[in-house]
């Protein structure tokens, strides 16, 4: 599970191992956050270095994880756990190590919590949603959307389809049958052009609801088909996908309106401010 945390007004880019359960963070990020380097991969290279020749043994158990880049594609990155971060913190003169401490702390403490208790995790999506301007009514049907991708991802999981590349591209089909077009170009349209801009996150109500109906309904199919592997699951996306899609254009011909829209945040947020979205 790749996210995105926030020290500060800085991004640590993270991912929760669910087989160690622990979290692993980029040691880039981390070390912009607290040197506030204008290049902190050399300031890391450099240290790395040091610490190399020092025969550290943190440096040898240093490993590398596939993270989301400033060019939107998953690229290899230096990462280490919540210990050998605390470590690291060590080798690095800072006036932020012990708030970045207390940080990391707090995020293996949450994260604990919301295994334990799942409502957890919500009750903080909505505060967060809540905070950036969204309505009541956007955020239910967002995490209700995140619910409903979790069952497919899940299902996928069960019946050998690859984390990766192979979601990507199950995701994709689901997409294009529901809405005539790939997420990337999805976020072209709406003029996204950050890695850390979620399309979904910027999603009209009914966006959102196909979205979900796309999802479920692959779910479904999935099941009741007993897919195994990718090229199972591809043909159950596309099903799936397709019956969202012709409930779409049912919609669009009876109400005269097209779903897929070129709205971003933003101008959802003006909308919902005080008129009806588009």
């Amino acid at each position: 599970m790749n996210s995105l945390k926030l020290f500060e007004d800085k991004k640590v880019r993270s991912t929760w191992n669910e087989q160690e359960d622990k979290w692993y963070f980029s040691i880039i990020d981390v070390v912009e956050v607290l040197t506030n380097s204008p290049r902190p991969r050399k300031y890391w290279n450099a240290l790395k270095t040091k610490l190399q020749n020092e025969g550290s043994e943190l440096s040898h158990k240093l490993g590398q994880l596939k993270m989301s880049a400033d060019d939107g594609k998953m690229r290899m990155t230096d990462v280490a756990d919540t210990e050998q971060i605390l470590r690291l913190i060590q080798s690095i003169p800072s006036p932020k190590a012990e708030p970045f401490k207390q940080w990391l702390a707090q995020v293996g403490a949450e994260r604990i919590a919301e295994i334990e208790n799942p409502e957890l995790a919500q009750s903080r999506i909505r505060a967060t949603y809540k905070a950036k301007g969204y309505s009541d009514e956007w955020i239910e049907k967002r995490i209700r959307g995140v619910l409903v991708r979790d069952e497919l991802t899940n299902e996928w999981k069960q019946r050998g389809v690859k984390e990766g590349r192979e979601y990507s591209i199950l995701t994709a089909e689901i997409s294009k049958a529901t809405f005539g077009i790939i997420p990337s170009d999805y976020k072209k349209l709406k003029g996204l052009t950050k890695s850390s801009e979620n399309l979904r996150d910027h999603m009209t109500d009914l966006e959102l609801i196909f979205s979900m109906l796309g999802e479920a309904s692959t779910t479904e199919i999935a099941k009741n088909r007993d897919a195994k592997g990718f090229e199972e699951n591809h043909v159950a996306a596309q099903a799936g996908g397709s019956v969202a899609g012709k409930a779409r254009e049912d919609l669009e011909q009876k109400s005269g309106k097209k779903i897929v829209s070129s709205q971003n945040f933003k101008q959802l947020n003006d909308k919902q401010s005080g008129k009806n979205l588009e």
